[in-house]
């Protein structure tokens, strides 16, 4: 079994000054991180890499530094290959749209932009948005995830802040 934190839209420096300690707690014990973009400062990603290894991709606010990042990824682990990506545009079918950027052989696409928790299956594959740890806008509180592997099955869980 393998544990994997997943965080998106952290903004810092603008929507807060760091990343809320919390956040960072509760990605105790897992194994690895994703990062889903918006990272805004880099420091972000240093920070959470004294927690496990990360892997991250930019989004539409990453300038400078994390604009280096690339756009979507893919992470194979074991026999499960994850799609990692921001997300453009409006709410409503941002998850339609993230599934389109990756083919079937894709089990989960973790997500951002939206800052909306997500975890439910379209168009066979677990898609996975954890909300933003520090900016709720149109969401009902700050959150962040945390995917659990087992074997061939992959499971989201959404962790309020």
């Amino acid at each position: 079994m393998m544990k994997i934190g997943v965080i998106s839209d952290t903004h810092v420096p603008t929507a807060a000054r760091a990343l809320p300690s919390c956040a960072v707690a509760a990605f105790a014990g897992v194994d690895m991180i994703l990062h889903a973009g918006d990272i805004v400062d880099m420091s972000v990603l240093d920070e959470l890499e004294v927690v496990a290894p990360v892997k991250a991709v930019r989004g539409n606010m990453d300038s400078g530094e994390s604009a280096n990042l690339p756009d979507k990824r893919i992470i194979e682990i074991g026999n499960i290959k994850i799609g990692l990506i921001h997300g453009w545009g409006a709410p409503g079918d941002l998850p339609l749209r993230a599934r389109t950027q990756f083919d079937e052989s894709v089990s989960c696409v973790v997500f951002g932009h939206s800052h909306q928790p997500f975890n439910s299956s379209v168009a066979g594959a677990l898609m996975f948005n954890p909300g933003s740890p520090t900016d709720r806008r149109f969401a009902p509180f700050f959150s962040v995830g945390i995917l659990t592997l087992n074997g061939k099955r992959i499971t989201g869980e959404i962790i309020r802040l």
